[in-house]
């Protein structure tokens, strides 16, 4: 699974399943880097993406939206219902044709987040979601977000929390995390690159989540990643848990920052 502590085998792993594609397009396989849509067991690291696409969509209506580290790109295709303008970027060549050929409306770009190819002052928005734990240099990262974006643009931004994510370790558990953050250091991240954060808030379980924790030994997370480190086909009542979870099951609390599962930032260049 994606952005579980575990990577995922190349290719599709034991007893998961795509459960959808479009036409004869073949879907992205799990890597252990991105989360893709249409896989039941991987539904909950799919919908704690999605729920911050959708609660931050509003943000892009009627704008010109870079989304750095477009990954599979149902992101992309998501805000093209209300941007001007959608730009997908991914250094991987694999996702840049797939978003091309299953997302036409996005303007598909392939290149390095540590040195974006647009010129400065060219979009509205910068959307990073689940991508900046991955990067080598995250500071510049955050400055090439600075340059491109206008004045008064907003860079809308997620991470998994290290506090919840990778917790009392100095490496991040999953090997394709390079440094994860905290709520403060994603702070001076992108204050020192000369941002003004206006929110950090952070995705946490709702009440049909936490009775899943209850149901499934104190953690629905560590549920699956069990069965996922396994590689049998899991328990048919742990499917099916997965897969009915929905966007409206998490919750963006400002509260508890340090409780959440993952830190979702809006900031905006003066």
């Amino acid at each position: 699974m994606s952005e579980a502590v575990i990577p995922a085998a190349v290719g599709t792993p034991p007893g998961i399943t795509p459960e959808s594609t479009t036409g004869d397009l073949e879907p992205l396989p799990l890597t252990g880097e991105r989360t893709v849509p249409g896989i039941a067991e991987e539904n909950y690291w799919f919908r704690r993406h999605e729920i911050v696409y959708a609660r931050l969509l509003e943000r892009c209506a009627g704008k010109t939206v870079l989304e750095a580290g477009s990954g599979e790109g149902y992101g992309a295709n998501m805000i093209a219902d209300v941007a001007t303008k959608v730009i997908g970027l991914d250094y991987d060549s694999s996702a840049v044709a797939h978003v091309r050929a299953r997302y036409p409306r996005v303007e598909m770009l392939q290149g390095n987040l540590a040195a974006l190819p647009l010129d400065d002052d060219a979009v509205d928005v910068v959307v990073n979601f689940q991508v900046i734990e991955h990067l080598w240099d995250q500071g510049q990262f955050i400055r090439e977000c600075l340059r491109v974006l206008r004045p008064g643009g907003e860079l809308l931004i997620s991470t998994p929390n290290r506090i919840t994510f990778s917790p009392g370790r100095d490496t991040p558990l999953n090997p394709f995390h390079t440094r994860e953050l905290n709520a403060a250091e994603l702070t001076e991240l992108l204050v020192e690159a000369g941002f003004e954060v206006t929110l950090m808030t952070g995705v946490h379980h709702g009440p049909s989540l936490k009775a899943l924790d209850a149901k499934h030994g104190g953690s629905f997370i560590d549920a699956q990643i069990e069965r996922a480190l396994a590689g049998e086909p899991w328990p048919a009542e742990l499917t099916a848990d997965v897969a009915a979870v929905g966007i409206d099951d998490f919750a963006l609390l400002t509260d508890d920052i340090d409780a959440s599962l993952d830190l979702v930032a809006i900031a905006v260049k003066p």
